[in-house]
């Protein structure tokens, strides 16, 4: 803006100088056609008797005393008659008598329309002789124009002096105010542009003093800075709390999953002690033993591989849907519902991160069971076709409510109530660069989440 107002400045001052040229020239231009007029009526009315006797030497002596009269300004004057045959000149030598006067106005102006031409010195007029109303011949006369064209350039040059300085003036003086004036706005533009990702409010004694409308902007701007991050803030602990909530619900699962082999080892360790002298019954309750712990063992592994906190960035591979598969099983067996489980590809999984897509899957299966109700059906699906992982998780309750859309789908705000487990699937999704839809069909709800390759890598 301060460039835009220095440069309007200097346009002004190249608009004004080219106006004041412009009246300059009009100026001299009216000048010389009014010394021209006088000039070619007193030649009218001294020759027009000579040049209706044709007496050559009569007009010859008025042109001489006519230069005499006029100077310098008078270069040539020439008399011709009616068809253009020279009669007389002031230099014989240029206009020989009898000669043809077409080469010479060749490049003659018309006394009504006479103008400076460039840096010409020298300007010709050709003109009808009118004697008593009539036309007896035609006069061409060159003048020296020399002390316009210098005063042009003087005042040119004037200008370009003047105004240059002027204008710079200006254009430095405009260009410093508005710098000063637009000074709190490049604070607030710096201050937005540094936030990466949060805003930081602008320091109070950076804010103008007074109520104007730039210290009421900046207060604004701080007020939004503080909205956003107390925002910020909320959010996290929503998520946190979302976080926790799922790990409630799967951990009364779990509680089952691991209560029902303790009762079967706790069998096995009394059949052992009750029968240590039998080594076929002591074999076959040490092969329960192995069984039940090596299941306990899987469900503490998977338990604690989703939590981790170091698995950002690790590559995805087929067990990663394993260990989702014994993490939610128990859920649908406490639920007594229909989990429908595919065949997982092998091949390019590791092109995905393993942690968003576990957070992202285990989060729908978890809302997917919910929705389905006692007695329901859940479903999950993933594939890999061109550069993509589809990942597809379908219930058969009755559809999602449109607080969860609006959690899901949309940047709206958050609708109070519910937990932060489907924004945080939009977010994850989003980060990573896919996008989630959501589908009803055949009493169906199907939540389709599309995933990009990380990187960019080919798939």
């Amino acid at each position: 803006m301060p460039l835009i107002g220095a440069s309007m400045m200097v346009l002004v001052g190249i608009i004004a100088s080219q106006q004041v040229l412009s009246a300059l020239a009009t100026v001299q231009e009216n000048r010389l056609r009014e010394v021209t007029r006088l000039h070619v009526e007193a030649l009218a009315f001294a020759l027009g008797p000579s040049v209706l006797r044709r007496d050559i030497w009569e007009i010859f002596d008025t042109l001489d005393r006519a230069h005499a009269t006029a100077g310098q300004r008078m270069v040539l004057t020439v008399v011709a008659d009616e068809a253009g045959r020279v009669l007389a000149a002031s230099d014989p030598r240029r206009a020989p008598v009898d000669s043809e006067l077409g080469p010479l106005i060749s490049d003659g102006q018309v006394l009504e329309e006479v103008s400076l031409i460039g840096s010409d010195r020298h300007v010709r007029i050709v003109e009808k002789l009118v004697f008593q109303g009539r036309p007896v011949g035609q006069i061409l006369t060159e003048l020296n124009v020399e002390d316009l064209v210098l005063e042009r350039r003087k005042a040119l040059a004037l200008l370009l002096i003047g105004n240059t300085l002027v204008t710079g003036a200006l254009a430095f003086g405009g260009y410093l105010a508005m710098r000063r004036m637009l000074k709190p706005l490049a604070t607030l533009s710096a201050h937005m542009s540094a936030t990466e990702g949060r805003p930081v409010a602008i320091p109070a004694e950076r804010i103008p003093a007074g109520d104007t409308e730039l210290a009421r902007l900046f207060q604004t701007y701080n007020a939004m800075a503080a909205s956003s991050i107390a925002k910020v803030e909320a959010e996290r602990r929503l998520a946190e709390r979302e976080r926790f909530v799922s790990l409630g619900r799967l951990s009364s699962s779990l509680a089952h999953e691991i209560n029902n082999p303790l009762g079967g080892l706790l069998n096995a360790t009394d059949t052992i002690l009750a029968y240590a002298d039998r080594a076929d019954v002591v074999r076959d309750a040490a092969s329960l033993l192995d069984r039940g712990l090596r299941h306990l063992r899987d469900v503490t592994r998977v338990t604690l591989e989703q939590n981790r906190l170091d698995r950002d960035g690790a590559a995805l591979t087929r067990e990663d849907f394993d260990d989702l598969k014994i993490l939610f099983t128990p859920e649908t067996a406490r639920r007594a519902q229909r989990l429908d489980w595919p065949d997982i590809p092998a091949r390019n999984l590791e092109l995905w991160e393993a942690a968003t897509v576990r957070q992202i899957v285990l989060n729908l299966l978890l809302n997917a069971a919910a929705a389905a109700g006692e007695a329901g059906t859940v479903g999950f699906d993933v594939r890999v076709e061109d550069r993509l992982m589809h990942l597809v998780i379908s219930d058969d309750g009755p559809g999602l409510p449109l607080s969860a859309k609006t959690r899901i789908l949309s940047d709206d705000p958050l609708p109070p109530g519910g937990g932060m487990g489907l924004r945080l699937v939009r977010d994850l999704a989003r980060g990573a660069g896919g996008h989630v839809e959501y589908r009803r069909m055949q009493a169906l709800s199907h939540i389709h989440v599309t995933l990009p390759c990380k990187g960019g890598s080919p798939c």
